[in-house]
């Protein structure tokens, strides 16, 4: 059988292609560096913003609201406080903002914090997104329901206390858009398109490509969707990989291969430099490149049998690392591999019940989920074993022993991580 032409066909094409796009990111940065200067220069900006997220904070002596507000004006993401504010969700606000003469570059290009002061509210115009927010809430009596099917339909933020849950059952991966949602999407439409188009393609084309064609009209549908949902950077991540795959697929070149993975996200920091600190963004990537290393090695198991070995390896192989950032260690976690796998079904027929009008249907099973009470602990992975520990998956991409290695690893952890619920 004759071998796939690869993306890059020698090892320096690779290291040349990373060095000229590490040179672009350098680059783009300076401007953004250029515009952080300017930015903490001045005393006060005023600018509109919208509300992405609100919750309250109890102080010493007062209760507050924080906000997570976006300015398209300042192309910024920052939080603020405020003592009062009646459904901030349903508002734009006009406000007067004070940066902070400490920011770091690294705040201004994530998510910092910065004093302001309210000058005006207006209500939130009701576009097709907003309405269609509205209509998956109408569909439910508790605002949990809502707020959990808005965000794994349009990325909307999770409530503080759903979040905690969510972190709690291991399921973050499930509620923010990114592959995992991409692939099940594409699939759909994939399967409901090509019916169709094979139907016309018989009458009219019948010298034309359906699964070229089915996939350029999938991928028209997925950008328009990308760009609906505000892009959040794991699911443009997915989308650019996909694109980029299609068109590798049309000239018949590899796809699942690392330089692929590579080229993907040097790319993606080259557009988008504040992906740089987006811990979904990197956390997705990092999910494609355990899925790569599990193909490397064991390509020959039965697509079926590896759907179901990808989604529990995923969890034992993530496990070290997401413990460097989130700390929370419960038995409900050992759910996560099962919930994935339930995942791709729930979510399309969800999908389905939400446009007619039956959304509410899995309501009373998801809200005993949401609640359950089980013991928490905390595990934080330091960065030294953290590092050691990515630098053992990238070593494991040369040696099957080192990737068995790994999973040796991974499997301690997390024999250690749940023993102690056990006893």
């Amino acid at each position: 059988m004759l071998e796939k032409p690869k993306l890059f066909l020698t090892l320096k094409e690779f290291w040349l292609s990373m060095a000229f796009l590490f040179i672009l990111l350098g680059v783009r940065l300076s401007f953004f560096y250029s515009d952080y200067r300017d930015f903490i220069v001045k005393p006060f900006y005023y600018t509109e913003v919208e509300v992405l997220q609100a919750y309250e904070k109890k102080g010493k002596s007062q209760s507050y609201i924080i906000l997570k507000l976006h300015s398209s004006k300042l192309n910024l993401n920052f939080f603020t406080r405020t003592a009062k504010l009646d459904n901030p969700l349903t508002q734009v606000l006009r406000i007067k903002v004070f940066p902070n003469k400490k920011m770091s570059f690294f705040d201004y290009l994530g998510t910092s914090f910065m004093h302001s002061q309210i000058k005006e509210e207006y209500p939130l115009t009701l576009d097709a997104k907003s309405k269609l927010l509205k209509s998956i809430a109408d569909q439910h009596a508790t605002a949990m329901m809502s707020n959990f099917y808005q965000a794994i339909f349009f990325a909307e933020p999770l409530m503080k206390s759903l979040r905690t849950q969510v972190s709690t059952l291991g399921v973050s991966h499930l509620i923010a858009l990114s592959g995992f949602h991409l692939a099940i999407l594409s699939t759909l439409l994939f399967f409901l398109l090509r019916p169709l188009y094979r139907f016309a393609q018989k009458r009219y084309f019948p010298y034309r490509f359906d699964l070229l064609d089915v996939g350029f009209m999938v991928l028209l549908i997925l950008a328009w969707y990308v760009w609906f949902v505000d892009a959040p950077p794991s699911l443009l991540r997915s989308y650019m990989m996909l694109f980029i795959a299609w068109i590798l697929l049309f000239f018949g070149m590899e796809l699942l291969s690392f330089t692929f993975l590579s080229f993907i996200v040097m790319l993606l920091l080259v557009l988008f430099p504040k992906m740089l600190l987006s811990l979904a963004f990197w956390f997705s990537v990092l999910g494609v490149f355990y899925i790569f290393l599990l193909l490397r090695y064991w390509s020959h198991v039965n697509k079926y049998v590896m759907t179901v070995i990808i989604s529990f390896a995923i969890f034992l192989l993530m496990l070290p690392v997401v413990h460097m950032v989130f700390p929370v260690v419960s038995p409900l976690q050992l759910l996560s591999p099962f919930l994935s796998l339930v995942f791709s079904m729930f979510y399309p027929l969800s999908m389905g019940l939400h446009l007619i009008g039956m959304g509410n249907l899995f309501d009373t099973m998801l809200i005993q989920l949401f609640t359950l009470k089980y013991p928490v602990h905390h595990v934080v992975v330091t960065p030294f074993y953290g590092g050691a520990y990515l630098l053992l998956s990238l070593m494991a991409l040369y040696s099957r022993w080192l990737f068995y290695f790994l999973f040796l690893i991974a499997f301690g952890f997390f024999v250690g991580l749940f023993m102690g619920f056990l006893l």
